[in-house]
């Protein structure tokens, strides 16, 4: 196996947090009443794309429902029928669905991952819980060595800087904000979930902005 299927095993196979465990499992087994006919993943959800890209989106951690049931990153959820539209209008993406691992999404020198890998209570995984998933992050930073790193999001913002040491004093996170970092940029969007997208806080618009300034630093 590769060093990435390598990887993706040890992120499914993670068991480092009771609370994240416990919680992703009940969800699983309960289910939402929309989808209590589907077979729910209920486990970690490991990163997915172009295993040599240039481009790595980091967002915050698995919905309940969405890629704790499907598997596959923003997969299956609103957040996901925010994004995938937007890579595909970009080039990133040959589709704009995103329902299923076996939809035929395929993203072209893009692969998604997250700063949490399992669906937490409240979409708040805790910063020990964080911490226990760092070094699975970290992995892929070292293997892809990517050109553009987009942070979805200021948790996934902050989790990078913690990751290469950088002050939080020195790099603010403000959507459309971009950094240049040794030989690589970070990229800062708003993440796009209804908190954010029904509110008008991200618009299609500003969305696609970002992956137009994305495509222009490659």
């Amino acid at each position: 196996m590769s060093d990435l299927e390598q990887l993706t095993q040890q992120i499914i196979s993670c068991r480092k947090c009771p609370r994240l465990v416990e919680w992703r499992e009940e969800v699983a087994r309960v289910k939402r009443k929309a989808y209590k006919d589907a077979d729910y993943w209920g486990k970690p959800v490991p990163g997915f794309g172009d295993p040599q890209a240039h481009v790595l989106v980091v967002g915050l951690a698995p919905g309940a429902h969405g890629s704790n049931r499907t598997g596959r990153q923003f997969t299956g959820d609103a957040s996901g029928g925010f994004l995938f539209p937007a890579l595909h209008r970009a080039g990133f993406a040959n589709q704009a669905e995103a329902e299923s691992r076996s939809d035929g999404l395929i993203l072209k020198d893009m692969y998604i991952t997250a700063s949490g890998r399992c669906a937490p209570p409240d979409n708040k995984p805790s910063p020990q819980e964080l911490n226990n998933c760092q070094p699975y992050l970290e992995a892929e930073l070292k293997i892809f060595r990517p050109k553009v790193i987009v942070c979805l999001g200021r948790i996934a913002f902050e989790r990078i800087l913690k990751i290469y040491g950088a002050r939080n004093s020195v790099y603010k996170f403000t959507h459309g904000s971009s950094y240049q970092m040794q030989n690589f940029w970070i990229v800062c969007s708003y993440h796009p979930s209804q908190q954010n997208t029904l509110t008008g806080k991200l618009t299609i618009e500003m969305f696609d902005k970002i992956w137009e300034k994305v495509k222009s630093l490659l």
